[in-house]
């Protein structure tokens, strides 16, 4: 497996992708997701790190403007010692979407000096758009550094109404607060196309 492996599995037709991963020791795996608004996935990705030193960094993004459904799975295990992962998704979800993100860390007994960190947020545009987020640990190791966290939430007022303070028509101002909410997981070279799906939020 070569290092820094770029996935983009929304170029296919089908509904349901399902991703499996061994890393081996020293190498890397990165993975970035993109669901664009109109597309409804169902994504499962399973990462086995299997080897001292192997390192997996997954991050995604997704934009849900109307009745999409989107799911994603994730597990990361960590099997060998020294090995580090993380994982970062944010989203905006508006209409009458519906989002799922379950992501599971799994640390082995034998998997010490783990490093594993995972993250995902949320914004809701809508009252009707759903979104349930449920990131889990498993640890059966004692030397690790491990965390998850999750948000969901609205457009900041207090920004929205200092950018309009200074001028900034309303929809430039969200457009501009989702596109900086977006801006660590965006991949590079596909700023343009995601600043069009933000607008057209």
């Amino acid at each position: 497996m070569g290092h820094g492996k770029y996935i983009d599995p929304f170029c296919h037709s089908e509904r349901s992708e399902e991703s499996y991963y061994q890393v081996q020791a020293g190498e890397t795996l990165d993975l970035q997701f993109v669901v664009l608004p109109g597309e409804s996935k169902d994504i499962e990705v399973k990462v086995d790190l299997c080897g001292p030193g192997a390192q997996a960094h997954l991050k995604g993004l997704y934009l849900c403007k109307a009745d999409e459904k989107v799911n994603f799975k994730v597990v990361m295990h960590h099997r060998s010692p020294l090995c580090k992962s993380t994982q970062l998704f944010n989203g905006i979800a508006g209409g009458e979407a519906q989002v799922n993100f379950h992501g599971t860390i799994v640390v082995a007994p034998d998997a010490q000096q783990t490093e594993a960190y995972q993250e995902n947020h949320n914004i809701v545009l809508t009252e009707q758009a759903r979104v349930d987020t449920k990131p889990q640990l498993e640890i059966y190791a004692d030397d690790v550094k491990c965390s998850h966290g999750a948000t969901v939430g609205q457009l900041n007022a207090d920004e929205l109404f200092y950018m309009r303070s200074r001028g900034i028509p309303e929809n430039e101002a969200k457009t501009l607060q989702m596109l900086s909410f977006l801006s660590p997981v965006i991949p590079a070279g596909r700023e343009e196309e995601v600043e069009k799906a933000v607008r057209s939020l």
